[in-house]
C-alpha cells in the first residue's frame, strides 16, 4: 500500500508578508489610512512594531504639514489684525490656529509616553481627521466656520486623549517609576521611530503627571485661549477706534487747511479794497486842495495891492493938511 502523503508544511516564514524587509512593509501600509494602520498592530508583534514606527512618523509628519500651511497662510494675509479680519483667508487662519491647539494638547498627551518608548501614537484615526481638514483648507478658497469644519475632530481627539488618560496611563505609570522603566528602556530594543529614545536619568529626572494634572493642563490651556481670543477680539476693536479716531483727525485737518486758505483769500481781498480806499482817498484830497489854493490867490492879491496902497494914501493925507 501506498504511504500516506505528509499534510502540507506551511510555507517558510521568508515567503509571507512578515518576511519582508520593514522598508517594504512601510511602502505596502503607506497604501493604507492611519486608522487602518493603527488597527493592523494585532496582526503579530512584527507588524505591531512597523505599524508604531509608522503612526509615529505620521504624527510628525501632520505637525509638520501644518506648519507649512500656516506658514503659506500667514505669509498671504496682512500684517494689520483689522484688515485680516475682512481678508478672504481669515477662516483659513481660524481653522489652522484652532488645529494648532488640538495638536498641542495631543502632544502634551501621548508624546511623553512615546518618546519614551512606552508606547506609540495610538490614535490613527485623528491623523486621518488632521490631514482632511489641512487638505479641505488648502483646496477650498471660501471654506466653511472653524467649529463646523473641526467639530468631528475635536470630538474624535477629545475621545482618544480621555481614553488615554483614563485606562492606558495607569498601565504605564505603573512600569515607569522604579526599576521596571530601566529593566525595559535598556533591556529591549527601543522601537524605531524618529523620536529620540530618553536615558535612563532623563527619565528618572522626569515627573510623570497624574491624570488631574493633565486635565487641569488642559483646562488650562483652553481657558488661555479663551482669554486671548478675547485680548484679540478687545485689540481689534481699539484698532477699529483708533482708525476712527485718526480718520476724524484727518478730517478736522482738512477742513482747518480749508478754512486756513479762505481766510488768506479775505485777507487778500481785504488789503487789496484797503489799498483802492487808500488811492481813492488820496485822490479826492488832491483835487481839493488844488481848487482851494487857486480861489485863495485872488484875495492874496488883493490883500498885497490894499498893504502897498496904504501908505501912499497915508502921505497924501499928510501933504493936504
Amino acid at each position: 500500500a501506498p504511504a500516506p502523503r505528509a499534510p502540507m508544511e506551511p510555507p517558510p516564514q521568508s515567503n509571507t508578508l512578515m518576511g519582508l524587509p520593514i522598508v517594504a512593509i512601510e511602502s505596502i501600509l503607506s497604501f493604507l489610512s492611519y486608522d487602518e494602520t493603527s488597527q493592523l498592530r494585532l496582526v503579530c508583534k512584527r507588524m505591531d512594531l512597523v505599524c508604531q514606527r509608522m503612526l509615529n512618523q505620521g504624527f510628525l509628519k501632520v505637525e509638520r504639514y501644518h506648519n507649512l500651511c500656516q506658514k503659506q497662510v500667514k505669509a498671504q494675509l496682512p500684517r494689520r489684525e483689522s484688515e485680516r479680519r475682512n481678508h478672504s483667508l481669515a477662516r483659513h487662519a481660524d481653522i489652522l490656529a484652532a488645529v494648532e491647539t488640538r495638536l498641542s494638547l495631543l502632544n502634551m498627551t501621548f508624546m511623553k509616553y512615546v518618546d519614551s518608548n512606552l508606547c506609540c501614537f495610538i490614535p490613527g484615526k485623528v491623523i486621518d481627521e488632521i490631514y482632511r481638514v489641512l487638505r479641505y483648507v488648502n483646496s477650498t478658497r471660501a471654506p466653511q466656520r472653524a467649529h463646523e469644519v473641526l467639530q468631528e475632530l475635536r470630538d474624535i481627539s477629545s475621545m482618544a486623549m480621555e481614553y488615554f488618560d483614563e485606562k492606558i496611563v495607569p498601565i504605564l505609570k505603573r512600569k515607569m517609576p522604579g526599576s521596571d522603566v530601566s529593566g525595559r528602556l535598556i533591556g529591549t530594543a527601543p522601537v524605531p521611530g524618529p523620536s529620540a529614545a530618553l536615558t535612563t536619568m532623563q527619565l528618572f529626572s522626569k515627573q510623570s503627571p497624574s491624570r488631574q494634572e493633565v486635565t487641569k493642563l488642559q483646562q488650562q490651556v483652553k481657558a488661555n485661549g479663551t482669554g486671548l481670543t478675547a485680548l484679540k477680539r478687545e485689540i481689534s476693536e481699539l484698532r477699529v477706534k483708533v482708525q476712527e479716531q485718526q480718520k476724524q483727525l484727518q478730517d478736522q485737518d482738512q477742513k482747518l487747511l480749508e478754512q486756513t486758505q479762505i481766510i488768506g483769500e479775505q485777507n487778500s481781498r481785504l488789503a487789496e479794497l484797503e489799498r483802492k480806499l487808500r488811492e481813492v482817498m488820496e485822490s479826492t484830497v488832491g483835487n481839493s486842495s488844488g481848487s482851494g489854493s487857486n480861489e485863495q490867490s485872488p484875495r492874496k492879491r488883493r490883500k498885497a495891492v490894499d498893504s502897498t496902497d496904504c501908505p501912499r494914501k497915508s502921505k497924501r493925507l499928510r501933504n493936504r493938511k
